[in-house]
């Protein structure tokens, strides 16, 4: 089956690298946030360039939707780049308390060097960046213990730069999520709008659902076969589009005529998915993996 070609042409991200570019002289490290289950699709390219000359912490958010070996897997993987990684889930607050003693082991050097020229109480200043719907608010409202940061589960919603104290030593910098123009790659453009980083509104949602049905027709979880009560060797050699009107019909999603709706039944595939409901699913592994 072919893959929905997708693309995303945001009007507001080139003044987002902009604001993100101006602000770099401001910060000592920046932390990016990605998604545990697609640690290289939710990882803009454009941002790894534009902060290069910077220290870098990784947050690998959602990880309690994520296969928990695959997420360790990407912690080896970073650490053996050089960047810390720290799994995370920011609506939870798991991990967090690691991330302000991650930020002061990775600026030590910087903060002494400061106290050394005589610098009474420095500041250190993080920038928090990563693509829409990635879960940035989520950690700032944790992290900042306010709900000054909109949340909302939809990409998008933080607009501008904001600043956050979160100790007498550490403020963060906050950016609005920003995705670049063109996927080279288009198993980039399905991975985000699996996970919902693009908005479903603007995709054909029932191709898209025939794509991930796919994906889980060769890769089948007990949970997901328990959530329709099916067996591996119902959907093994079906056509995606038939998996959908199954899945549809074990739900009764019925309209006029005993058709099926396929529709309904590909929106509700990604709201169980996405709700960690088909079991921990990673979708991207380390090379060496």
């Amino acid at each position: 089956m072919e893959n929905q070609n997708i693309q995303w042409f945001p009007g507001h991200m080139t003044k987002t690298k902009r604001k993100i570019q101006s602000s770099l002289k401001l910060i000592d490290v920046v932390v990016e946030i990605l998604d545990a289950r697609i640690p290289i699709s939710s990882s803009n390219p454009d941002l790894s360039e534009l902060i290069s000359s910077k220290p870098k912490l990784v947050l690998l958010n959602k990880c309690d939707k994520a296969n928990r070996a695959a997420t360790n897997m990407w912690v080896s993987y970073y650490q053996k780049q050089g960047i810390r990684a720290i799994p995370v889930d920011c609506k939870s607050g798991r991990g967090l308390n690691k991330f302000v003693p991650a930020v002061r082991e990775i600026l030590s050097d910087k903060f002494e060097a400061q106290k050394a020229k005589g610098i009474k109480n420095p500041i250190l200043r993080v920038m928090i960046v990563g693509i829409p719907n990635v879960g940035k608010s989520s950690f700032i409202n944790r992290i900042s213990k306010q709900t000054r940061a909109k949340v909302e589960d939809r990409p998008g919603v933080t607009r501008g730069n904001q600043w956050y104290t979160i100790s007498s030593d550490l403020e963060m910098l906050d950016t609005p999520g920003v995705l670049w123009p063109k996927f080279d790659d288009n198993q980039v453009g399905l991975h985000l709008a699996f996970t919902g980083a693009i908005k479903d509104n603007i995709l054909d949602i029932e191709l898209l659902a025939m794509n991930f049905l796919e994906l889980m027709q060769s890769h089948p979880t007990e949970e997901f076969l328990q959530r329709f009560k099916l067996k591996a060797e119902d959907i093994v050699d079906l056509e995606p589009y038939d998996a959908l009107e199954l899945i549809g019909r074990k739900r009764g999603m019925l309209i006029s005529g005993g058709e099926i709706d396929t529709e309904r039944a590909a929106n509700l595939i990604f709201d169980e998915y996405r709700d960690g409901k088909f079991g921990l699913i990673t979708l991207e592994y380390p090379e060496e993996g």
